[in-house]
């Protein structure tokens, strides 16, 4: 098949060079040796079980510790009774900012409600053709089902409820939001028993963040867990979904998708759209415009949800679930000390200039 570089790697298809691509070698080896070798290590549908069961012991009881005490606002319910009034801080939700308040002192206030004992999770989970593809021994499907079966149980573990929706071609799955051991089950057992899809067309994540902001009435936290590999136009949608509730994009990622590397000759394949190209990866060349577009694809995808006020988590099929966990809230809790640092030092020159003022006048 007869392709341009520039047709895969520029024009209209400039962040193809970043697809997770499903990649054969010339020497007979073929992508499907390499993807059943790959489903060999996913569990079967019947064992959602022992699939919760080995994430409870390794990875529930170190990470239930951690968000507890003074991470809290990783899970919390939307509270509805007002306590109290402070000054904004960097990283607080705008809306809670009190405007009659914020008008009368000059200075931003922000609105401090108890929180609800009890709240609801949603899973948004894509399972599209190119969460098939890893390098290593698990590729991007299995840590998704991996971290979703871990937020499910974590969360339903207080008593809170927790539901799904699941993304291939399109929505064809929503498991509604109830709490206790068996709706994890149920969630376990139904992205466990999902076949990896044959190449169906490009996915569109507008699709499935509208269908979640017209089926979650109530606020909740939403995890959306997704590579966005995606045709455009899904920024829109989910910052809709955002200004609701309170949502985490978890972007699914693979190191092979970052850089390509100089095995020589290799045939490309696009699981979503079925297209292949026969490449040298040889070509330094070649290889700088791959990793030039990717760097690219990755910082739109960062600059689009910093747009939509959506934090982000990145798991990386190199590394286990539990340790993507860790480091992601041990930098938000760094981000958070430091914010609060400087609002405590802001605050503190603020009030020190107004009390010398009236000397200086």
């Amino acid at each position: 098949m007869k392709r341009t570089l520039s047709r895969w790697f520029g024009g209209s298809r400039k962040n193809t060079a970043a697809l997770a691509l499903v990649a054969g070698s010339e020497d007979g080896r073929d992508a499907d040796s390499h993807a059943r070798a790959l489903s060999e290590t996913l569990p079967h549908a019947g064992d959602a079980e022992r699939l919760l069961r080995r994430l409870e012991w390794t990875a529930l009881r170190r990470l239930d510790g951690l968000l507890q005490g003074d991470f809290r606002t990783l899970f919390r319910g939307a509270g509805i009774d007002l306590v109290d009034l402070r000054e904004y801080q960097m990283h607080d939700d705008v809306r809670h900012i009190d405007w009659n308040v914020t008008a009368r002192l000059h200075v931003p206030h922000v609105r401090q409600y108890a929180e609800d004992r009890e709240m609801s999770a949603w899973l948004l989970t894509d399972l599209s053709p190119s969460t098939a593809f890893g390098s290593g021994p698990r590729n991007k499907r299995d840590i998704t089902i991996e971290f979703a079966v871990l937020m499910a149980r974590l969360i339903a573990s207080r008593g809170n409820r927790v539901g799904a929706m699941i993304y291939g071609g399109a929505v064809d799955t929503v498991i509604p939001a109830r709490s206790g051991r068996r709706q994890v089950l149920e969630i376990a057992h139904r992205l466990l028993g999902r076949p990896t899809l044959a190449p169906v067309g490009a996915t569109h994540l507008a699709q499935l963040f509208e269908r979640a902001a017209a089926t979650i009435r109530r606020r909740s936290t939403v995890f959306v867990l997704t590579d966005f590999i995606s045709q455009p136009g899904w920024e829109i949608p989910l910052g809709r979904l955002a200004e609701r509730h309170d949502v985490l994009a978890v972007k699914l990622t693979d190191p092979l998708e970052s850089v390509l590397p100089d095995v020589g000759l290799m045939t490309f394949e696009d699981p979503e759209t079925g297209e292949q190209l026969f490449i040298d990866s040889s070509d330094p060349a070649l290889r700088a415009r791959f990793d030039r577009l990717a760097a690219a694809q990755r910082e739109s995808i960062d600059a689009a949800l910093a747009r939509v006020g959506v934090p982000l988590l990145t798991l990386t099929t190199d590394r286990s679930v539990l340790d993507n966990v860790l480091a992601y809230l041990a930098e938000r809790r760094h981000r958070q000390r430091a914010a609060n640092h400087a609002s405590a030092l802001d605050s503190s020159g603020r009030r020190t200039d107004a009390a010398v003022a009236p000397r200086l006048a």
